[in-house]
């Protein structure tokens, strides 16, 4: 090796790492950050010691599946009105309140695991109560994301939030794993208010974020303006049901507790609810080639159809690790898929209907989860775990391809020419200009 040959290979493993300027250029994007990482870890603690809680008051993996369905009501509900009222109130006030209604929700596990006699009813209604708080929360999350970072910056820093999502992914689980084994599920949920509490402390310092001046109340009225926005908008229309069929077809994480069973290695729970997020982490971290992708729709549709193929793989396989291997190759192409539905609504939706936009959206990549868990719930009581795995993933395959056909303006979107993302860059480019000269 020579001299000459390092300043290549180092431009070349810097276009790969991940661009950190919304992080250096945002105050606020690196207090947000910050704060999701402290309280993703805590949530995914829950998430592994809810489910396995209910398999053994129960036993049974429609109860488990039962969850997504307690849960998609509130979250369809609230999700709606989360994004309008994302786009009338201070964003920086529902960040704060509803992340203090989760925390004091992990309060209730935390109490009923405590119980001599654990039960069951309170473990469904907290489960209801967090999609709920859930719905309002994310939309205001996300509308503040596309105001605090830069036009330019919007697929790194939807890397970055990828990348903060997954390593409490792959840590949270995996903590999760013992904590609940060795230590109990108690421990979990205390783990889980602490995360809330340093969330909340972090999310105080976030400027304010209110509406714009002439901003709509809440109101069905509103939130049809939105949903008419986003079906006349069929690019937009098309990352939505690409991603609710892969969801619900191929999203296997509730019986999750039932396959290591199936597979006789109870011993990888948490390895196996990491290794999505390890996958989606190995794209997060290696995502400097990302801005340089235009066609997003295309990749969209990709990650789609990879996730759905890796799931059906997964499901064929009888050995742990080629499972967890399966499983993560489905999160890497998850990832990519997600990065650049995130890219085209930030780069492409107006601030005033960012937040009921965000809504839509938060429907589009919650409520196929949802879903998918009491379809894979109720088919493996039917079918066997397995066969509930593999098949998903065929028919994921299947129904992406299907939409990919039906959606032509999805598969043809380019950022560098599309009327949506050149008026958001032209109006972001004059805001900055406004605020550069006011100072």
């Amino acid at each position: 090796m020579t001299d000459d040959d390092q300043p290549p290979r180092k431009g070349r493993l810097r276009a790969l790492l991940p661009d950190i300027s919304p992080w250096r250029s945002s105050r606020d994007f690196r207090l947000l950050w910050l704060a999701g990482l402290v309280t993703s870890f805590g949530s995914f603690l829950s998430l592994v010691a809810l489910p396995l809680q209910i398999k053994e008051l129960t036993g049974s993996a429609f109860a488990v599946g039962a969850i997504g369905a307690v849960e998609l009501v509130p979250l369809i509900v609230f999700g709606l009105y989360g994004g309008a009222l994302a786009d009338a109130v201070d964003r920086r006030k529902v960040i704060l309140l509803t992340e203090a209604g989760l925390g004091l929700m992990a309060v209730v596990l935390l109490v009923n695991s405590l119980l001599p006699d654990p039960m069951l009813w309170p473990l469904y209604v907290v489960a209801a109560v967090a999609s709920a708080l859930t719905g309002l929360q994310r939309p205001a999350i996300d509308a503040v994301v596309a105001r605090i970072v830069p036009h330019d910056q919007i697929t790194a820093a939807a890397a970055l939030n990828a990348l903060r999502w997954q390593v409490s992914a792959v840590a949270g689980p995996s903590l999760a794993g013992v904590i609940v084994a060795y230590l109990g599920l108690p421990l979990a949920y205390g783990l889980n208010i602490l995360t809330f509490v340093v969330s909340v402390l972090l999310s105080l310092r976030l400027t304010a974020a209110p509406p714009a001046h002439d901003a709509e109340k809440p109101s069905l009225r509103a939130i049809a303006e939105g949903a008419v926005y986003a079906w006349r908008r069929k690019e937009l229309l098309g990352t939505y049901v690409v991603d609710m069929a892969a969801m619900f077809f191929a999203f296997p994480t509730a019986i999750y507790p039932f396959l290591v069973d199936d597979l006789d290695a109870p011993w990888a729970l948490g390895l196996l609810y990491a290794a999505m997020p390890a996958g989606s982490m190995v794209v997060s971290a290696t995502s400097g080639w990302t801005s340089r992708v235009h066609r997003h729709g295309r990749m969209v549709a990709l990650g789609a159809a990879v996730w759905g193929l890796a799931m059906a793989a997964a499901g064929q396989m009888s050995n742990i690790w080629l499972v967890l291997l399966c499983v993560a190759v489905a999160g890497a192409g998850d990832m990519v898929s997600g990065l650049f539905r995130s890219t085209m609504w930030n780069q492409t939706i107006p601030d005033e209907l960012r937040g009921r936009l965000a809504g839509i959206e938060l429907l589009s990549y919650t409520v196929g989860p949802q879903l998918g868990q009491v379809r894979v719930g109720t088919m493996a009581g039917l079918t066997g775990v397995r066969t509930a795995i593999w098949s998903g993933g065929l028919a994921c395959v299947a129904s992406v391809g299907l939409l990919v056909l039906t959606l032509p303006r999805l598969m043809a979107y380019d950022a560098r020419t599309d009327d949506h993302a050149l008026r958001m860059r032209a109006a972001r480019a004059e805001q900055a200009e406004r605020a550069e000269v006011a100072s």
